[in-house]
Protein backbone atom coordinates (compact mmCIF):
# COMPACT_ATOMS: atom_id res chain seq x y z
CA UNK A 1 0.00 0.00 0.00
CA UNK A 2 1.24 3.55 -0.72
CA UNK A 3 1.36 6.17 1.73
CA UNK A 4 1.23 9.46 0.66
CA UNK A 5 2.80 12.45 2.80
CA UNK A 6 0.65 15.46 3.67
CA UNK A 7 3.95 17.48 2.02
CA UNK A 8 3.54 15.16 -1.29
CA UNK A 9 -0.57 16.12 -1.88
CA UNK A 10 0.21 19.43 -0.87
CA UNK A 11 3.30 19.69 -3.28
CA UNK A 12 0.84 18.20 -6.05
CA UNK A 13 -2.27 20.30 -5.14
CA UNK A 14 -0.13 23.58 -5.63
CA UNK A 15 1.50 22.54 -8.84
CA UNK A 16 -2.25 21.49 -10.41
CA UNK A 17 -3.43 24.75 -9.28
CA UNK A 18 -0.26 26.98 -10.97
CA UNK A 19 -0.95 25.02 -14.32
CA UNK A 20 -4.81 25.52 -14.38
CA UNK A 21 -4.03 29.09 -13.53
CA UNK A 22 -2.10 29.54 -17.12
CA UNK A 23 -5.38 28.05 -19.20
CA UNK A 24 -8.36 30.17 -19.57
CA UNK A 25 -10.57 28.14 -17.30
CA UNK A 26 -12.60 30.40 -15.37
CA UNK A 27 -10.20 30.72 -12.37
CA UNK A 28 -9.81 34.01 -11.25
CA UNK A 29 -11.28 35.38 -14.17
CA UNK A 30 -13.75 38.39 -14.72
CA UNK A 31 -16.68 36.66 -15.20
CA UNK A 32 -19.69 37.29 -17.56
CA UNK A 33 -18.11 41.23 -17.54
CA UNK A 34 -14.86 39.94 -18.53
CA UNK A 35 -16.50 37.67 -21.87
CA UNK A 36 -18.83 40.61 -22.65
CA UNK A 37 -16.31 42.93 -23.20
CA UNK A 38 -14.10 40.80 -25.24
CA UNK A 39 -17.37 39.17 -26.87
CA UNK A 40 -17.96 43.31 -28.13
CA UNK A 41 -14.17 43.80 -28.91
CA UNK A 42 -14.29 41.13 -31.43
CA UNK A 43 -17.58 41.58 -32.88
CA UNK A 44 -16.35 45.57 -33.53
CA UNK A 45 -13.11 43.81 -35.16
CA UNK A 46 -15.27 41.72 -37.55
CA UNK A 47 -18.40 44.30 -38.44
CA UNK A 48 -14.87 46.88 -39.18
CA UNK A 49 -12.46 44.65 -40.81
CA UNK A 50 -14.79 42.99 -42.50
CA UNK A 51 -18.08 45.46 -42.98
CA UNK A 52 -20.18 42.89 -44.74
CA UNK A 53 -20.38 40.36 -41.86
CA UNK A 54 -22.79 43.49 -40.01
CA UNK A 55 -25.34 42.70 -42.70
CA UNK A 56 -25.30 39.27 -41.89
CA UNK A 57 -25.26 39.95 -38.09
CA UNK A 58 -28.20 42.16 -38.57
CA UNK A 59 -30.08 39.25 -40.28
CA UNK A 60 -29.16 36.32 -37.80
CA UNK A 61 -31.75 35.00 -35.22
CA UNK A 62 -28.26 34.56 -33.11
CA UNK A 63 -24.65 34.87 -32.51
CA UNK A 64 -22.58 33.20 -30.53
CA UNK A 65 -19.00 35.12 -30.10
CA UNK A 66 -16.22 33.30 -29.29
CA UNK A 67 -13.72 35.93 -28.94
CA UNK A 68 -10.49 33.72 -28.19
CA UNK A 69 -9.66 30.47 -28.94
CA UNK A 70 -6.15 29.07 -27.90
CA UNK A 71 -5.51 25.76 -30.17
CA UNK A 72 -2.00 23.80 -29.45
CA UNK A 73 -0.92 20.49 -30.46
CA UNK A 74 1.91 18.35 -30.25
CA UNK A 75 0.82 15.13 -31.70
CA UNK A 76 -1.98 15.07 -29.99
CA UNK A 77 -4.05 18.72 -29.84
CA UNK A 78 -6.81 20.77 -27.92
CA UNK A 79 -8.23 23.99 -27.97
CA UNK A 80 -10.65 25.71 -25.60
CA UNK A 81 -12.39 28.93 -25.37
CA UNK A 82 -15.17 30.91 -23.76
CA UNK A 83 -17.85 33.49 -25.03
CA UNK A 84 -21.36 34.58 -25.13
CA UNK A 85 -24.69 33.88 -27.25
CA UNK A 86 -26.06 37.11 -28.14
CA UNK A 87 -30.17 37.31 -29.37
CA UNK A 88 -31.04 40.90 -30.33
CA UNK A 89 -27.70 42.36 -29.52
CA UNK A 90 -28.06 41.32 -25.78
CA UNK A 91 -26.05 38.48 -24.38
CA UNK A 92 -28.43 35.03 -23.25
CA UNK A 93 -26.16 32.65 -22.75
CA UNK A 94 -22.28 31.62 -21.85
CA UNK A 95 -20.55 28.98 -23.19
CA UNK A 96 -17.40 27.29 -23.13
CA UNK A 97 -16.22 25.66 -26.89
CA UNK A 98 -13.69 22.46 -26.87
CA UNK A 99 -12.02 20.03 -29.36
CA UNK A 100 -9.22 17.75 -29.32
CA UNK A 101 -7.56 16.74 -32.04
CA UNK A 102 -5.33 13.68 -33.08
CA UNK A 103 -2.29 13.44 -35.64
CA UNK A 104 0.59 15.77 -37.28
CA UNK A 105 0.22 18.72 -35.47
CA UNK A 106 2.64 21.04 -33.47
CA UNK A 107 2.58 24.60 -32.74
CA UNK A 108 -0.09 26.94 -31.22
CA UNK A 109 -3.04 29.27 -32.33
CA UNK A 110 -5.17 31.80 -31.15
CA UNK A 111 -8.16 32.61 -32.86
CA UNK A 112 -12.00 34.13 -32.64
CA UNK A 113 -15.20 32.80 -34.42
CA UNK A 114 -18.56 33.66 -34.60
CA UNK A 115 -21.36 31.13 -35.32
CA UNK A 116 -24.46 33.25 -37.03
CA UNK A 117 -27.65 31.53 -36.47
CA UNK A 118 -29.58 32.24 -39.34
CA UNK A 119 -33.10 30.59 -38.60
CA UNK A 120 -34.91 30.47 -35.12
CA UNK A 121 -35.40 26.62 -35.70
CA UNK A 122 -31.36 26.41 -35.93
CA UNK A 123 -30.90 28.72 -33.04
CA UNK A 124 -33.36 26.70 -30.94
CA UNK A 125 -31.71 23.68 -31.48
CA UNK A 126 -28.61 25.09 -30.40
CA UNK A 127 -30.00 26.53 -27.51
CA UNK A 128 -31.83 22.93 -26.25
CA UNK A 129 -28.71 20.62 -26.75
CA UNK A 130 -26.74 19.82 -23.70
CA UNK A 131 -23.33 19.75 -25.77
CA UNK A 132 -24.31 20.96 -29.62
CA UNK A 133 -21.02 20.02 -31.60
CA UNK A 134 -20.16 21.70 -34.50
CA UNK A 135 -19.97 19.37 -37.82
CA UNK A 136 -20.49 18.82 -41.34
CA UNK A 137 -24.18 21.00 -40.96
CA UNK A 138 -21.90 23.93 -40.67
CA UNK A 139 -21.00 26.18 -43.64
CA UNK A 140 -18.07 28.46 -43.48
CA UNK A 141 -17.89 32.17 -44.58
CA UNK A 142 -14.82 31.92 -46.67
CA UNK A 143 -11.80 34.27 -47.11
CA UNK A 144 -11.76 34.96 -50.37
CA UNK A 145 -9.05 37.31 -50.78
CA UNK A 146 -6.55 39.27 -48.28
CA UNK A 147 -9.13 42.19 -47.50
CA UNK A 148 -12.78 40.56 -47.38
CA UNK A 149 -15.25 37.53 -45.90
CA UNK A 150 -17.75 36.78 -48.28
CA UNK A 151 -20.89 35.10 -47.59
CA UNK A 152 -22.04 33.52 -51.66
CA UNK A 153 -26.13 32.68 -52.48
CA UNK A 154 -25.17 29.19 -51.40
CA UNK A 155 -23.46 30.07 -47.77
CA UNK A 156 -26.39 32.81 -47.40
CA UNK A 157 -29.51 30.08 -47.18
CA UNK A 158 -27.69 28.18 -44.35
CA UNK A 159 -28.90 27.43 -40.84
CA UNK A 160 -25.58 28.14 -39.09
CA UNK A 161 -23.06 30.08 -40.74
CA UNK A 162 -19.00 29.62 -39.41
CA UNK A 163 -16.69 32.63 -39.45
CA UNK A 164 -13.12 32.19 -38.14
CA UNK A 165 -10.76 35.58 -37.76
CA UNK A 166 -8.09 37.35 -36.08
CA UNK A 167 -6.07 33.97 -36.52
CA UNK A 168 -2.46 34.54 -34.99
CA UNK A 169 -0.15 32.13 -34.23
CA UNK A 170 2.02 28.58 -35.88
CA UNK A 171 -0.49 26.19 -36.46
CA UNK A 172 -2.64 26.65 -39.89
CA UNK A 173 -6.20 26.07 -40.90
CA UNK A 174 -8.11 27.30 -37.92
CA UNK A 175 -11.65 25.35 -38.15
CA UNK A 176 -14.26 24.76 -35.95
CA UNK A 177 -15.55 21.40 -37.04
CA UNK A 178 -15.33 18.63 -34.40
CA UNK A 179 -16.26 21.48 -31.08
CA UNK A 180 -18.34 20.77 -28.36
CA UNK A 181 -20.34 24.11 -27.25
CA UNK A 182 -21.36 23.45 -23.49
CA UNK A 183 -23.50 26.24 -21.93
CA UNK A 184 -21.05 27.44 -18.99
CA UNK A 185 -21.97 29.86 -15.87
CA UNK A 186 -18.90 32.20 -15.48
Amino acid sequence: MTNYSRRFVIAGSGAALVALSGCANGLGSGGPEKIDARVDAALEYLYSTYPDMRELGDKAAGILVMPLITKAGFGVGGAYGRGALRVGGVTVDYYSAAKASFGFQIGAQQYAHALFFMTPEALSDFRNSPGWSAGANIEYALNTNAENISVDTTTATSPVIAVVFGQAGLIAGATIEGTKYTRIIP
